[in-house]
């Protein structure tokens, strides 16, 4: 007689909505798609056209090659610059060589670009909220003259400050920030300087929002969180925050090959949410995996529903038609 199978742990899946691809990532995919429609492999980018592995890896199946600088781009190649922006260095190097080129920079950096250079046409200083080191910051210090903005990481920084003219300051901030630390350091700007001019509007995008909160609204009810994510992704990253301030476990996985199983150990209640580079797909690869170990039972927590699409670039529409 066989022996019976024993019975799996039950575990519930928690999972966040919105939480995936958003419509500037859906968009810079879809350029490079197009691109490589209308003109055929070999379709060049220029860094990776968003924070993940698994994106980059299936365009490149496509006929996509990824390079860091210009340079690196044959004469006569067409080229697409990555969703997160680029300095105008970088479009007019590519006018200069004759290259075919596609901006596929996410229209909400695009708006804090062009604040800027208004901001520095009317001669005020800018403190820039942000990650040292990231391509949105470089592409937006690259938007202006230099000397014309200063990078503020942390309400410290804000203490250290020592601008020539402290009345004649504005701020603008990086889009895929977390939501409680930038209030705090805009909180410490406003103290310092009561003049300083804010943006118009948000910086930080609706999906960087959502994400976020979605996250907040799920994190009481689990006892552990997996963010499926790349280590370079911003937003993934400070989606991992938000649950650890809320007193709840996570981590980062790339994807569901990552996960290590001791994670589980305790857990009746798994949160899984993605960063807005994650397709779709790589959750439900986690959670195919989670059920050849657990009874696992899914339950969608959805905090806001989103509808946003944006415009591709033109000369595309017709490929996308």
């Amino acid at each position: 007689m066989a022996e019976p199978v024993p019975a799996r742990r039950p575990l519930e899946l928690l999972i966040a909505a919105p939480r995936g691809f958003c419509a500037g990532v859906d968009r810079a995919i879809r350029i490079v798609e197009l691109a490589i429609e209308k003109h055929g492999a070999p379709v060049y980018v220029r860094h990776e056209i968003v924070h993940n592995k698994f994106v980059v890896d299936s365009l490149k199946a496509k006929g996509a090659v990824f390079v860091e600088e210009l340079d690196e781009v044959p004469d006569g190649a067409p080229v697409v610059f990555s969703a997160h922006g680029v300095p105008k260095s970088v479009p007019a190097a590519a006018q200069d060589r004759g290259l075919d080129y596609l901006d596929a920079t996410c229209p909400l950096v695009s708006k804090v670009h062009r604040q800027a250079e208004r901001l520095v046409a009317a001669g005020r200083h800018i403190l820039f909220i942000g990650h040292a080191g990231h391509p949105e910051v470089i592409g937006t210090f690259g938007q202006v003259p230099a000397g014309a903005m200063t990078l503020i990481e942390t309400v410290e920084d804000v203490a250290r400050l020592a601008p020539g003219d402290p009345a004649n300051l504005a701020f603008l901030t990086q889009t895929t920030l977390s939501v409680d630390d930038t209030a705090a350091v805009v909180a410490a700007l406003h103290a310092r300087f009561p003049a300083i001019q804010a943006p118009h509007g948000e910086d930080i995008c609706y999906a960087t929002s959502n994400r976020q909160a979605a996250v907040k609204a799920i994190a009481g009810a689990c006892d552990a969180v997996l963010v499926i994510g790349a280590p370079n992704s911003s937003n993934s990253l400070r989606l991992v925050e938000v649950a650890e301030r809320h007193g709840i476990r996570s981590a980062l996985i790339q994807r569901a090959a990552e996960l290590d199983w001791a994670f589980l150990d305790g857990v009746g209640t798994l949160g899984v949410t993605a960063g807005a580079s994650a397709p779709e797909l790589l959750v439900r690869e986690l959670v195919d995996l989670l059920s050849t170990r657990f009874d696992v039972t899914e339950r969608e927590e959805e905090t806001t529903r989103e509808t946003i699409a944006f415009k591709l670039p033109r000369g595309l529409e017709a490929e996308a038609a």
